[in-house]
């Protein structure tokens, strides 16, 4: 059974492992921050033992590397309608956060 973590960043939930990579929205730190703890955590599971939040698990945390920033990929919106030059093109890339998974503290 392996341990793993239900974390809330940027309006979205995603289950992280230890070592696993993970892509979120970009978050506001300073330039040079290596180590980042995601403290809005829904739900962890540590061996056998499950503990869910109303609404967060109080005192857990998962603590990650960041590997850097990068973009995303290109998001292209097109409006066209009938009529003779009605047509709109526009389109937009993500900056995403790349980070690591270290550890999962389950604050129990």
């Amino acid at each position: 059974m392996s341990n793993y973590a239900i974390v809330e960043t940027g309006s979205k939930q995603y289950r992280v492992e230890p070592n696993t990579i993970l892509e979120i929205e970009k978050l506001d730190l300073p330039k040079d921050q290596k180590e980042i703890f995601l403290e809005r955590i829904l739900l962890v599971r540590d061996g056998q033992e499950i503990h869910v939040g109303t609404p967060l698990v109080a005192g857990a945390k998962v603590v990650c590397d960041n590997l850097g920033e990068f973009a995303g990929p290109k998001l292209i919106a097109f409006k066209f309608r009938r009529r003779k030059a009605s047509r709109t093109k526009w389109g937009h890339r993500q900056k995403l956060l790349r980070l690591r998974v270290k550890e999962i503290i389950s604050g129990k």
